[in-house]
């Protein structure tokens, strides 16, 4: 006994003896007439009121009698009751899939647009509310009181989890709504419902929904507190009666020990000596629970000479060992996650976000806190769709087993719209072009792996890559089994082919006319074939061109192109600088090359790509008339060979590694490339050539002239600024023509010089520098600084034509631009002035860089 009655008894008597009682005070007969016979003692199970029944499981009565001895735990696992005032907990439920991250690409949301993001809450677990119920010893069987129910088995409790499921996205999102035709969700997998016994008299169960306990009357009333039965059963309108009190002679405690014992009498308000009703001693078992160490507690009162006797039977956690998840596929793949900035397996996460619990008494309110983290684990990774389903399920040696639904992918299908809708006119499902295979074999994302948000987003990425989408967006509808999901691939098509005519005039070619044709989704099969024919006064000119950007059955996403060509220009070698040199006959030099090529291409890696092909060139060099000129006006050889043709057989390699964070408008991230071109010995030319560029970007915010750039936290795609950076350089060893050497100054040079004018040489190193920021709309500006220089290399190109022209080698430009995006693509006009004084306007489309 925690707390002695017998000051308590002396007053009693006294009380008994006397012939006035004080106002308050209550005797021992006044305590028997409000409460029930002791003579039985099968006890009521007590829960809090607020909690949540999960996967009820029943108690039978040797181990109820072994609790109320203070015997040991449940051999069973036991399922966490829920501390009052916990959040709801979201579960899958059949039919009921929540709305996923659909991610659209659009022309005008290319880096992200405005459309909204919405990932719905999942829907809560349709397990029901539990009220809990003070054990109390029936009234004698003589005189049974009305509405008295025979007591409901022991039903653990769900614990709540809220979770997030509205993670930031790098790319706005709409959600297509998932239809379903189920009209009632089934439970999720192994949860029960709570069945309650039928109300006396009717043989109907109380629904499973209510809230509101019934308790038995008390002793002498034959109706329950706070109501007053009419004799037909009608209950008037009238202001409920005051709770009946009881005097507590005594509050015992079983089954804690040490600072759980303190735990529970420095939290329940039940007092010897005081008087108390059953809402107080609900209260008490909520406080209890609420703590968080106690599996089960139940609250006996017995009536005894001196008042009552109110005994708490708590049965505490074990001491917290592991956790360990049920029904992870994560788990089962050896999946890695991001975890405090590293990659590390599920399973070591998870240990490590209980891992502060571990060794001490399982607390259900900390293993709260803990679920929580780990749904925020899964939300951090992008497994949007994953959470903890269930009531943790806590086995005596320790082992806490949560039980997860990750959301796996079911199957993954297409469907084609046409202006957003699924049916033509005529109420005809709209069919593609595009063959399914070719979207989905962009998909990272497989049937049977875990759905992930950031992995959809970019095998959305890749897909639209291939140029022959309008848009590009995803839909969740439920999967056969409630925890996996389908997703569909709703897709707009865009025209692929084009038709071109024309005719013109050039210095290269004089009049001439042209036709063109292009196809990128030939066959619906992503394929390319493009083809252009230009006849001229003198020449006729030819490019054709045909890519399989992905071999069929390659695991490896290898592609192939197969070209011919022949071509003639002006080389940027033998024109430009301040000297104007030509040809014997007053003309300048043409260079004309006819040949045809093939080379593969794979990704290697997330970041790398890299290309192996081989290529023929039989190249000339010939005045306008198309006649042969090796020599120019000071008989320098402008070929190889005395002849004026050369024959050339190269061996191509390039590797490119790409980490921007946009392709289009880049404000973040870096572009490494490489390559390398090695002659093979025909006609005795032999050279190896080898170039690289670097560019990295730097996202700034210096100037705020737009609405997006003035928020506080805005985003690369609300105010993409960047300082941008460019070196690159190359170097060519062996014989070589003068034609392949390097050429400086230009659009994408150092444009402060006009093309070539700069210099040219085997070897060169040019650097650029831009600010790049928005003023309005799409129009935007920068700021830019070129350098360049042959690396005193002129003299080793054949003939010296940058010597002879008097082009100085090195030079810098510094100015200004302006860029418009256009349906067409990005319009660039520069206005640039050279380390000489002099000025130039330089067009361009696209990026330099």
């Amino acid at each position: 006994m925690r707390f002695s009655p017998f000051f308590l008894a002396v007053l009693t008597a006294s009380a008994t003896l006397s012939f006035v009682r004080p106002v308050g005070a209550q005797t021992t007969e006044a305590a028997s007439e409000t409460l029930p016979s002791t003579e039985q003692t099968e006890a009521t199970d007590l829960r809090p009121a607020n909690s949540i029944a999960a996967n009820p499981s029943s108690i039978n009565a040797a181990e109820a009698a072994s609790v109320n001895a203070g015997g040991s735990p449940h051999s069973e696992p036991l399922i966490a009751a829920m501390p009052p005032g916990s959040a709801g907990t979201t579960v899958f439920p059949s039919g009921t899939v929540p709305e996923a991250t659909p991610i659209e690409f659009a022309p005008d949301n290319l880096r992200g647009g405005t459309a909204s993001q919405r990932i719905s809450q999942l829907p809560p677990n349709p397990g029901s509310q539990q009220d809990a119920q003070i054990d109390e010893p029936p009234s004698s069987p003589e005189t049974p009181p009305p509405g008295t129910q025979t007591p409901e088995p022991e039903s653990p409790n769900q614990l709540n989890v809220p979770i997030d499921t509205q993670p930031g996205l790098g790319v706005d999102v709409d959600v297509e709504p998932a239809q379903s035709d189920a009209q009632t969700p089934a439970p999720a997998p192994g949860t029960n419902i709570p069945t309650l016994p039928p109300f006396p008299g009717t043989g109907t169960q109380q629904a499973p929904d209510s809230t509101t306990p019934t308790l038995p009357p008390f002793p002498g009333t034959g109706q329950t507190p706070g109501t007053e039965q009419t004799p037909g059963g009608a209950t008037p309108p009238q202001a409920e009666q005051p709770e009946p009190r009881v005097l507590v002679s005594e509050v015992l405690v079983t089954g804690a020990e040490g600072d759980l014992l303190n735990e529970v009498y420095g939290t329940i308000q039940t007092l010897p000596g005081q008087t108390t009703t059953r809402s107080q001693l609900q209260q008490d078992i909520n406080a209890i629970f609420a703590t968080g160490f106690f599996s089960n507690v139940r609250a006996v009162p017995e009536d005894t000479p001196l008042g009552v006797r109110v005994t708490f039977l708590v049965q505490p956690n074990p001491l917290f060992q592991s956790v360990e998840l049920s029904g992870s596929v994560l788990q089962e793949q050896g999946t890695e996650v991001t975890y405090q900035n590293e990659q590390v397996p599920l399973q070591e996460a998870v240990d490590t976000i209980f891992a502060n619990q571990v060794g001490s008494i399982v607390n259900l309110r900390q293993l709260q806190v803990g679920i929580e983290n780990l749904n925020r684990l899964y939300q951090d990774n992008g497994y949007v769709l994953a959470q903890v389903i269930s009531a943790p399920q806590i086995l005596p040696d320790g082992t806490v087993t949560l039980e997860v639904a990750e959301g796996v992918i079911e199957q993954i299908g297409i469907q084609f719209l046409e202006e957003g809708q699924p049916v033509d006119e005529e109420g005809n499902p709209v069919e593609g072009r595009t063959r399914d295979f070719i979207i989905t074999r962009q998909f990272e994302s497989q049937p049977g792996d875990v759905f992930n948000q950031n992995q959809i987003r970019a095998d959305l990425q890749r897909a639209f890559g291939l140029g022959i989408f309008e848009s590009l967006n995803i839909a969740l509808n439920p999967g056969q089994d409630p925890r996996t999901v389908d997703v569909t691939v709703n897709v707009e098509e865009r025209n692929t082919g084009s038709l071109a005519a024309g005719f013109g005039v050039s210095s290269a070619s004089g009049l001439f006319g042209s036709v063109s044709f292009q196809e990128t989704n030939l066959g619906g099969n992503d394929q390319d074939l493009s083809a252009e024919v230009q006849l001229g006064e003198r020449d006729l000119l030819f490019d054709l061109s045909f890519t399989d950007p992905w071999i069929g059955g390659d695991p490896n996403r290898t592609s192939y192109t197969l070209n011919a060509f022949g071509r003639q220009s002006i080389s940027l070698i033998f024109d430009g600088g301040d000297e104007e040199v030509t040809l014997p006959n007053g003309d300048r030099p043409r260079i004309r090359r006819y040949g045809g090529g093939i080379s593969f291409s794979r990704p290697l890696g997330d970041d790398w790509r890299a290309s192996l092909g081989l290529q023929y060139q039989n190249v000339s060099v010939r005045d306008v008339d198309g006649e042969l000129t090796p020599r120019d006006e000071f008989g320098n050889l402008l070929s190889y060979n005395e002849s004026g043709i050369d024959n050339l057989l190269t061996l191509q390699f390039s590797a490119v590694r790409d980490r921007r964070n946009d392709p289009i408008q880049t404000t973040s991230g870096s572009v490494l490339r490489f390559s390398t071109e090695q002659a093979i010995p025909i006609a005795g030319i032999t050279f190896n050539r080898v170039r690289a560029s670097y560019s990295y970007f730097l996202p700034v915010r210096f100037l705020r002239l737009t609405e997006g750039c003035q928020q506080e936290n805005p985003t690369a795609e609300q105010c993409p600024q960047t300082l941008a950076f460019n070196v690159q350089g190359g170097t060519i060893i062996g014989d070589f023509p003068p034609y392949e050497a390097f050429a400086l100054g230009g659009t994408d040079s150092v444009r402060g010089y006009g093309p070539g004018d700069l210099g040219s040489g085997s070897s060169f190193l040019q650097a650029t520098a831009e600010y790049r920021f928005p003023v309005f709309s799409i129009v935007s500006g920068a700021l830019f600084l070129d350098v360049g220089s042959d690396l005193g290399t002129a003299s080793d190109v054949p003939g010296d034509p940058a010597g002879i022209r008097d082009k100085p080698g090195s030079g810098f430009d510094y100015g200004l631009g302006v860029r418009v995006q256009t349906p067409l693509g990005l319009v660039r006009v520069d206005y640039a002035i050279n380390d000489q004084g002099d000025n130039r306007i330089v067009f361009g489309i696209g990026q330099g860089f």
